[in-house]
C-alpha cells in the first residue's frame, strides 16, 4: 500500500481554503502573525502553490476558487459539511 498523502499539513491547507467566503470571491482573508504557526505555514505554502494572491492571504486564484470548491464538495461527501455554506 503506498504511503498516505494525508499528512497534518495537507489538513492545515484545507482549513485555509475553507476561511474563504464561497459566495464572494471578492473577500479574501489575512492571516495574521499572531494567528497559529500551522496556520500562517499553510498560508504560504498555498501562495507558493498559486492558490492564493499573498503569502498571508489575499484571494484565492481561479486555480484557488477550484480547489476550495473541491474540498467543500468532498466534505458534503463526507458528511462533514456546515449546511448553510
Amino acid at each position: 500500500m503506498s504511503q498516505s498523502r494525508y499528512t497534518p499539513q495537507v489538513f492545515d491547507e484545507l482549513k485555509v481554503l475553507g476561511l474563504f467566503n464561497p459566495t464572494n470571491h471578492q473577500e479574501g482573508i489575512k492571516v495574521h502573525s499572531s494567528a497559529e504557526p500551522e496556520m500562517i505555514e499553510a498560508t504560504r505554502r498555498l501562495h507558493d502553490k498559486g492558490l492564493v494572491t499573498q503569502p498571508d492571504g489575499g484571494y484565492l486564484t481561479t486555480l484557488g476558487q477550484e480547489a476550495a470548491e473541491h474540498a467543500r464538495d468532498l466534505l458534503t461527501l463526507l458528511g462533514t459539511a456546515d449546511v448553510a455554506t
